[in-house]
């Protein structure tokens, strides 16, 4: 194996910034989510959230959103030792945007859903980006 090189400092305040704006957009979406759940999921999906369960799970996701957010202010913090974050990151955004697609595609949700999928799949392929510039410069992926 060969020994890892260090990022130039262009390359690593890129992705510092990658994960400052991907936090940013996590809060986005996190904290009106939390706060004011049910506006939240009428704008998503189009239609009132009275069930208390639902409310539940539904303002449960979004404190996972919340906490990504956190994680990716880690990775801002130190993006070549946090590239396990980035990695559950991504995967749980592609899940996340696949899953939504599929209620968009059946008319579970509203319009507003394609920003939240277009979003999300702008940063997994930044993500992967990242993970190839990682793995160019001899770093580990995880």
């Amino acid at each position: 194996m060969t020994t890892p090189t260090r990022m130039t400092g262009r390359e690593l305040l890129a992705f510092r910034i990658l994960f400052v704006i991907s936090a940013l957009w996590n809060f986005a979406g996190a904290f009106p989510g939390f706060f004011d759940s049910a506006g939240m999921f009428e704008r998503e999906f189009g239609r009132a959230l009275t069930d208390p369960v639902l409310v539940a799970v539904y303002r449960g996701a979004w404190v996972t959103a919340l906490l990504y957010g956190f994680g990716f202010l880690a990775v801002a913090h130190d993006p070549v030792r946090h590239s396990g974050v980035v990695l559950m990151g991504g995967v749980g955004k592609a899940l996340f945007a696949i899953n939504l697609l599929y209620m968009y595609l059946n008319g579970w949700t509203s319009d507003f859903a394609i920003v939240v999928i277009g979003g999300d799949v702008i940063f997994v392929a930044l993500f992967v980006q990242y993970f190839r510039r990682l793995h160019h410069h001899g770093h580990r992926a995880v």
